[in-house]
C-alpha cells in the first residue's frame, strides 16, 4: 500500500509499504478514508525527535472497517470509525480511571501509546491506505454512516479533544475570561472549545495573520504578540487583572517575541503572568524530556528556566500532559452530530495522499494558508 515514509529531517515520501493484517484476535483492519497532518508531527519532520527513516507518520485516523478479527464483538466490517490518538487497552491501571493517554499496557516501559509516532509503540501510522487497530472494540469510536461531517469527525482523532483537554486541565467555567497561547489548530481548538464551555471573553496569542483572523473569525479576541508583549496588551484589555484561566497549546518550540528565535520557556512565562492570581493554567502543548535541536544545553534535556516563583506568589495551579482522548471524542462527536460543533473550520486544505510531501513543507513553513491538512488516500491526485 501508499504510506506517507518519514526519510530524514525535512523530508517525507509517499512509498510502497506492507499492507497491514491481523495480528491479534482484538485487532481490525480500518481502510483509511482521512489522515490529518498534526502540529505534532512536524517535531519528527524537523529532526526535533529520536524518529528514524521508514517510521509511517499519521496519529490523525478515520475509515472503513475492512476486516476483522475473531476476538472483535462490537464492530463490523463496513463500519465508520475514527480512532483516538493514543492506543490503550482499556483494561490497565490508567485506562481504567479514563487515563487513556497513559495506557500501561500498549507501550512496556512507557506510560501511552500513539499511532506513527517515536517512542509511542510498534504501531504504524494511518497516513496511509490501511491501518491495524489493535484492541479495536475499546480503540475505535463509530461514527453514522456515509461522508457526512468527515472533516469535523476526523478532528475527534486529536485536536478537538485535545482542545477541549486544555481547557479542562485549566478548568475553564462559564462566564470566565480565558488567554489561549498559539493559534494553530489545536490552540483554536482550544479556543473554540472555551467558547462552547461558555467563556466570556477569550484571548488568543499568535503572530501568524491567517490564524489570528481564524481566531477573530469564531469569536476569540486576537492578539499578535509581534506587537508587544503579550501578556501586556491582555491586562490591557482586562483591566490591569489578568484572564481567570490560562492555556499553553505552543510547547517547546515556542517563539521568542520577535518571532526569530526559540525560547522553550517563554509560553508558560507569559501565562504566569498573563492569568490573575489563583488562576489555573492548562498545558497541552508538547513538551519533551529530550529534544536534540534545543537551543541550549538545559533545552535538549526538556529542562526549562520557569518563573515558579511568580507562579508560587500568585498561587496559581497548572495541569499537564497529553489529552485522554476517549474521556471526550464520544460526547464532541455528538455535538458535532446535532449541529452544535464544526471545528473542521481549522481545516484549510483537503489533498490526496500523493501531495503530502508538498503539503508537510508548507505546513511546516506556515505559508500560503496552510493551517491544518487533511489527506484522503483515495483521493485522486
Amino acid at each position: 500500500m501508499k504510506a506517507v515514509v518519514y526519510q530524514e529531517p525535512f523530508s517525507v515520501a509517499v512509498a510502497d509499504v506492507d499492507t497491514p493484517g491481523i495480528q491479534h484476535p482484538n485487532d481490525v483492519v480500518v481502510r483509511v478514508t482521512s489522515s490529518a497532518i498534526c502540529g505534532s508531527d512536524l517535531h519528527m519532520y524537523e529532526g526535533r525527535t529520536a524518529a528514524e527513516a521508514g517510521i509511517v507518520f499519521g496519529h490523525e485516523n478515520l475509515g472503513i472497517v475492512e476486516e476483522t478479527g475473531d476476538g472483535v464483538t462490537s464492530l463490523r466490517v463496513g463500519d465508520r470509525v475514527v480512532m483516538p490518538f493514543n492506543v490503550a487497552c482499556g483494561f490497565c491501571k490508567n485506562c481504567l480511571a479514563g487515563n487513556t493517554g497513559f495506557c500501561l499496557t500498549v507501550n512496556p516501559g512507557f506510560a501511552g501509546g500513539a499511532y506513527g509516532y517515536v517512542a509511542m509503540g510498534p504501531y504504524a501510522g494511518g497516513q496511509a491506505e490501511h491501518l491495524r487497530v489493535p484492541f479495536a472494540d475499546f480503540n475505535c469510536l463509530k461514527l453514522p454512516p456515509g461522508e457526512q461531517f468527515e472533516t469535523d469527525f476526523v478532528l475527534l482523532a486529536d485536536i478537538f479533544p485535545t482542545g477541549y483537554h486544555g481547557c479542562e486541565l485549566a478548568e475553564v467555567s462559564p462566564g470566565e475570561s480565558v488567554a489561549v497561547y498559539g493559534a494553530g489548530p489545536v490552540g483554536l481548538m482550544a479556543a473554540y472549545s472555551a467558547l462552547l464551555r461558555g467563556a466570556a471573553k477569550v484571548f488568543v496569542v499568535d503572530r501568524v495573520p491567517e490564524r489570528l483572523a481564524k481566531a477573530e473569525e469564531v469569536g476569540a479576541v486576537p492578539i499578535d504578540f509581534t506587537k508587544g508583549d503579550a501578556a501586556e496588551q491582555i491586562r490591557d484589555l482586562t483591566g490591569g487583572e489578568g484572564t481567570d484561566k490560562g492555556i499553553d497549546a505552543v510547547g517547546y518550540q515556542a517563539q521568542g517575541h520577535e518571532g526569530g528565535h526559540e525560547e522553550p520557556a517563554t509560553v508558560l512565562n507569559a501565562l504566569v503572568e498573563t492569568v490573575r492570581p489563583t488562576g489555573r493554567l492548562g498545558i497541552p502543548g508538547l513538551y519533551v524530556p529530550s529534544d536534540p535541536g534545543g537551543p541550549d544545553e538545559h533545552a535538549r534535556h526538556g529542562q526549562l528556566l520557569v518563573s515558579i516563583g511568580k507562579m508560587f506568589e500568585k498561587g496559581q495551579r497548572m495541569g499537564t500532559g497529553q489529552c485522554n482522548v476517549k474521556r471526550y471524542n464520544r460526547q464532541l462527536r455528538d455535538l458535532i452530530t446535532a449541529g452544535r460543533a464544526r471545528p473542521s473550520f481549522v481545516v484549510s486544505h483537503e489533498l490526496p495522499l500523493e501531495q503530502a510531501p508538498m503539503a508537510y513543507e508548507k505546513f511546516d513553513q506556515r505559508v500560503e494558508g496552510f493551517t491544518k491538512v487533511v489527506l484522503h488516500p483515495a483521493l485522486a491526485a
